[in-house]
């Protein structure tokens, strides 16, 4: 007996494929796609048609003849809809509108002066309805919310544990869904950071990457072979809790020398307290060392040091090939770099950091709320098969 593939399966896949393309290519048309896809013209023909009419593209008018009719060209509809992504951080608030293609549409930053889950919560839902009030009319509106949080974070979109929060067991997707009526997804802020960085940032075409989250605390996102590592059960990443000084400092975690006491804003704040504790603390360092404080500058550079200890442990236990510190402490990046990449190449092993680049992240702070956002669109196209 002959055995045929399911027929509705490969239309999907076609149509997947289709789509790429016009996404992949500034613009294209239907002879284009069949070119480059193999697909013969007719079958094109057919999957942009209905693509068109779930209006995820859209034809561009005329583009240049090679000698015979002029062709039209295709563009992916990227305001089809629109997504919001949020930075859950421990001292502010960013959340952004994007379209579908990541291109930020609006942001807004909303600081926090106390850790209260009620009134973060509070404030957090503001800043979406804010969002939401101004985003602009599409065929879908609003595809979804996507959070990053700083802790550990379940399938059921519970935080569990979120130390520099000091939260458990809160139900923000359930919380935030009864609000909103949209699909939320909730994630640790480091992952959705190296998820930003994959899809918006310097981590493209990279396979291997590890993101480090550098602000109050320190979260690593993993992309190994070009997926989120997330461990065994789910929650692995929190290398910011692993121990650099056997005999150090309490951390909110219950353990004790962990590497975000020393290579952080934390750190920074621990050094010196006479500077204010709020959001903008960080801003006042900057601020200093710009103006050629020497006191300041060493300061960033003894944090510079710690974060090349924890860089050297990843570098030899990972083998990535590209490493990207983002976070609230990349604005640092003058203070803080020479001495992190002078301390990772003492502390490493050779043949690990040949072929290992680190940099600093060229989104910076936006990456977490990008990556959230990217989420939310890829889970949009995979909840609603009957579009592609």
């Amino acid at each position: 007996m002959k055995i045929t593939g399911d027929q509705n399966l490969i239309k999907k896949m076609n149509k997947t494929i289709v789509l790429d393309e016009v996404v992949n290519h500034e613009m294209i048309s239907r002879a284009g796609i069949s070119e480059k896809t193999g697909l013969n013209k007719g079958t094109v023909s057919t999957l942009v048609n209905e693509l068109l009419e779930n209006h995820l593209v859209y034809e561009a008018g005329p583009g240049k003849s090679s000698g015979g009719r002029k062709p039209v060209m295709l563009l992916f509809n990227k305001q089809a809809g629109y997504a919001i992504g949020v930075d859950l951080g421990v001292n502010y608030i960013l959340s952004m509108i994007t379209d579908l293609s990541g291109n930020i549409i609006l942001q807004q930053k909303s600081s926090l002066h106390s850790l209260s889950t009620d009134e973060v919560i509070s404030i957090l839902i503001e800043s979406i309805r804010n969002l939401i009030q101004k985003t602009p009319k599409s065929p879908y509106g609003i595809i979804g919310i996507g959070i990053g949080v700083p802790g550990i974070v379940n399938d059921e979109g519970t935080i569990l544990h979120a130390p520099n929060l000091g939260w458990k067991d809160v139900r923000l997707k359930q919380i935030l869904f009864e609000e909103f009526k949209v699909p939320i997804v909730i994630d640790n802020e480091a992952n959705a950071g190296a998820l930003g960085e994959k899809e918006y940032g310097k981590g493209k075409n990279i396979k291997n990457l590890i993101y480090i989250s550098a602000g109050i605390g320190i979260g690593t996102g993993m992309i190994l072979n070009n997926e989120i590592y997330r461990g065994y059960s789910g929650y692995a990443g929190e290398l910011g809790h692993m121990t650099i000084e056997a005999s150090g400092e309490q951390c909110s975690c219950g353990n004790t020398g962990c590497w975000e006491l020393y290579a952080s804003e934390k750190a920074l704040l621990n050094q010196n307290q006479s500077l204010s504790h709020d959001e903008h603390k960080l801003e006042q360092y900057v601020q200093l060392a710009s103006q050629g404080d020497q006191q300041v500058i060493e300061k960033f550079k003894k944090v510079g040091d710690y974060l090349g200890i924890g860089v050297s442990n990843i570098i030899n236990t990972f083998n990535p090939e590209l490493i990207i510190i983002g976070g609230r402490l990349s604005t640092a990046e003058p203070w803080i770099k020479c001495t992190t990449l002078s301390t990772v190449e003492k502390r490493t092993l050779t043949y690990h950091l040949k072929n290992t680049e680190i940099i600093f992240s060229d989104i910076g702070t936006k990456s977490a709320a990008l990556g959230a956002a990217s989420l939310v669109i890829s889970s949009f196209f995979a909840e609603h098969e009957e579009l592609i």
